[in-house]
């Protein structure tokens, strides 16, 4: 997901993106929408299935871990 597609989805949620960096911004719409604020930690499982960043999270994870 892009930079601008998540901006819109926090504007939607009335979230504020000016000068925050991604990951910090996908916590801010994962607590809007009652999810964990656990974007990028995950280690290869997640049990928030409704999070909709929930793929990119995993792919961060395994990034980081490389």
């Amino acid at each position: 997901m892009k930079m601008q597609e998540i901006r819109v989805k926090a504007k939607a949620l009335g979230i504020n993106s000016f000068g925050k960096k991604k990951a910090e911004l996908i916590r801010e719409i994962q607590r809007a929408e009652g999810n964990f604020d656990c974007f990028g930690t995950a280690r290869g499982y997640c049990d928030q299935m409704d999070c909709c960043f929930r793929d990119l999270c995993l792919a961060e994870g395994d990034e980081k871990r490389r």
